[in-house]
This record gives structure tokens, sequence and C-alpha cells, in this order.
């Protein structure tokens, strides 16, 4: 990726090619990593443009929301659509009652830890058919634990997703990846530009994200590589936005 997103619509955008592009290659499990604020108010409209991208499939799509109420709210804002739109159920109607054989790709909505059993489970009933998961958050110390249990997930399920596109910003810049490329590092730069810092073959995060941060250049201290990274921007830009559009 060469260019970095400037709004919401640029990030979807390149979201999307990029989830085409890893259902080119075979993915069958790719995740969509939106990691901004609020993004899970704004599911269901971007949810709406996936389907619009995936139109072909027709009634084959699968749009699976995690609970009964969102999944309602979607039916009545979207009115009627080629597509089904369901949930990815519960004790009394688990996820084996939600889907069919003539259900050909699957889009999950904003799941959370609370669903990764159902979504776990998705993937497995699925087989050959792509599941997509759109700004999930599976991950959560409270509810899947630390140590043992938490390492057997990852082992067993998390470890199977594709991340087909990722946008995490942080004070100053932000992480980036649209498949099949490598992970990048953007820095803010004056007058709101964006300013490729690195790309790097394994996810950056926490110490390792900071040492390249550090290290953009030997001479400045800690302190001063620190203040660079604190203007605004993109982040800001897309909280202001999303507030906006939320009213």
């Amino acid at each position: 990726m060469s260019e970095f997103p400037k709004t919401l619509d640029d990030a979807i955008a390149q979201a999307q090619q990029s989830t085409l592009a890893a259902l080119d290659a075979g993915c069958q499990r790719v995740q969509i990593d939106l990691a901004v604020p609020e993004i899970a108010l704004q599911g269901q409209a971007i949810a709406r443009s996936f389907a619009d991208l995936f139109a072909s499939y027709d009634s084959s799509l699968k749009i699976l929301f995690p609970d009964t109420g969102a999944s309602a709210l979607a039916r009545r804002d979207w009115g009627e659509t080629s597509f089904s739109v369901s949930d990815l159920g519960s004790s009394r109607t688990p996820i084996e009652m939600k889907i069919s054989d003539e259900d050909r790709l699957f889009l999950v909505v904003c799941p959370s830890a609370v669903e990764v059993g159902q979504v776990e489970k998705l993937c497995n009933l699925a087989l050959d058919r792509p599941v997509i998961l759109l700004a999930p958050q599976l991950e959560s110390v409270a509810i899947v634990g630390i140590g043992y249990a938490a390492r057997q997930l990852r082992d067993r399920f998390l470890s199977t997703l594709e991340t087909s596109y990722y946008l995490r910003p942080f004070e100053g810049g932000a992480v980036v990846r649209a498949y099949p490329g490598l992970w990048q590092v953007w820095l803010e730069k004056e007058g709101g530009e964006y300013e490729l810092l690195t790309e790097e073959s394994q996810q950056p995060m926490g110490e390792a994200l900071e040492r390249l941060l550090l290290g953009e250049s030997e001479s400045q201290t800690p302190t001063e590589t620190s203040s660079k990274v604190k203007k605004k921007g993109f982040l800001d830009n897309l909280q202001q936005m999303l507030r906006a559009l939320t009213q």
C-alpha cells in the first residue's frame, strides 16, 4: 500500500480491495481490523457497503450480527434485501440453526470476545466457505483469560485468521496492513501529511512498535520522538467524523 488513508471512506475502500485480494488468493477465514474509536457504532453502515461489494453472491450471502437485537435493527433499517441477515445464535438457537447449505459467504459484524465460541464454531461449520470478520474484538483478558486457555484459543482458532486489512491509529501515527502487503508504520508530519516510517513482515505492536518509533533517528531522544508522535491527525479526524454520523 503506497498511500495512507486520509478518511474513513479511504480506509473502507482499501479494506474492500484487500479483502477481495485475500479471497482471490484462497483465504477462507479473513478479518478486517478497523481498530478506531466508536467503529462498532458504524458497523451496520460499513457492513452494508460490504454487502454491496458481494452483491454477486445474491441470496447466498449471509450477514451475521452478534445478537438478535442488532440483526433486527439492521433488517429494519435496510428493508428488503437479496441477502439474508441473522445473528450468531444463543444457547436456545445455536449457530448450527442459523446457517444452511445455500449460504456461500458469511460476513460477521463486530463480534466481541463474548461471541468467540460461536464465531469459531461458524468457521468450522463453514468448511471451505469464506467467513469474513468485520471489526472483530475476539480477545479480551476479562473474558477469555490469560495463560494456557488464551494460548489454546490463539493456537486453535485466532492464528487461523488472515488479516486482510488492519488500521490501528496511535497518537501521531498508525499501523496499517493491506493484504498481501507488509505491515506498515506511518507517522504524521507537518500539515497533516503522513510519511511511511518502516515496513515489517510481522505485526509491530507493544515494545516492538515502541522500538521502531524510538529508532527513527539515532540522534533523537525518547522525549523528542515522543513529542513528534503526539500531533493530532487521522485519529482525531475519524473521531470527529464518527461523532457527527452518530448524532
